[in-house]
């Protein structure tokens, strides 16, 4: 067993795609993780209701139901049950996370994409490389973490959460005022190091050229619109007649975490 996780952590050997994350038949659970057979994952499923309980965006849900899909992929090619796991699974998952390549950057890259960690010139976003961000990473033990400490509130799974914390951050940041600067600790082990990138901008005589570019004044209103008010795309485009408001001079967008 000791080989087969060093052969994931070193990428010798790929995890069989078994299972998948479906949409659910109700609202509390609009997401399920389903096995290699087709059948409901239980534990998982639980889990999941109680972040909806939670009052959790469904993308949200969805975006768990993956993350214990892959941990879950994990042990059914370790033969482990998911209560029986321990930190050796997670530093296997880890490794192997490190090392595989994201399906996701191979459906959108082709012979025209620029390569991985350039950085485009005008906007300064970066080309993602081909594997999976230490970000996911440390989303993905996140997810796996909170999955083992809701069962254990009812006595079910390990009796020690298989994915280690910074106990000292944990303690320090339980008790700290929100107006006190947040104090810096060491990651736990396994988190991934995430480099802290520069806001993006794009020039002002770029910025100039695409106003100039704009074929008609509706799409100069919404992209000025769309700067000046520092909303979400997914808010820019939700806007309907209903939600302006013309004698005020106001528009109203649907916030993407309150909903409000």
């Amino acid at each position: 067993m000791e080989d087969v996780r060093r052969a994931l952590m070193e990428g010798k050997c790929s995890v069989p795609e078994a299972g998948a994350v479906v949409a659910g038949a109700t609202p509390d659970l609009p997401f399920v993780v389903v096995d290699a057979d087709g059948c409901e994952v239980e534990p998982v499923s639980a889990y999941l209701r109680d972040l909806m309980l939670g009052d959790v965006s469904p993308l949200t849900c969805r975006s768990y139901g993956f993350g214990l899909l892959r941990w879950y992929r994990l042990l059914h090619y370790l033969q482990i049950s998911w209560d029986k796991a321990t930190e050796a699974e997670v530093a296997a998952l880890v490794g192997r996370l490190r090392e595989a390549r994201n399906p996701q950057r191979l459906r959108k890259r082709d012979s025209a994409s620029p390569p991985a960690g350039s950085v485009n010139l005008k906007t300064g976003k970066p080309s993602l490389r081909e594997g999976y961000a230490p970000s996911t990473i440390n989303h993905n033990l996140s997810v796996v973490s909170g999955f083992y400490a809701f069962h254990a509130r009812f006595g079910v799974g390990p009796v020690v959460n298989p994915v280690p914390a910074s106990h000292g951050r944990r303690q320090a940041l339980a008790h700290r005022s929100p107006l006190e600067p947040t104090p810096v600790f060491r990651r736990g082990r396994l988190r991934q190091k995430v480099p802290v990138q520069a806001p993006r901008s794009i020039p002002d005589h770029l910025w100039d050229e695409l106003f100039a570019g704009m074929g008609c004044d509706r799409d100069r209103a919404l992209l000025e619109f769309y700067v000046s008010s520092g909303a979400r795309a997914s808010e820019l485009l939700g806007v309907g007649l209903n939600g302006i408001d013309w004698s005020g001079q106001l528009i109203y967008v649907i916030s993407k975490g309150t909903r409000i």
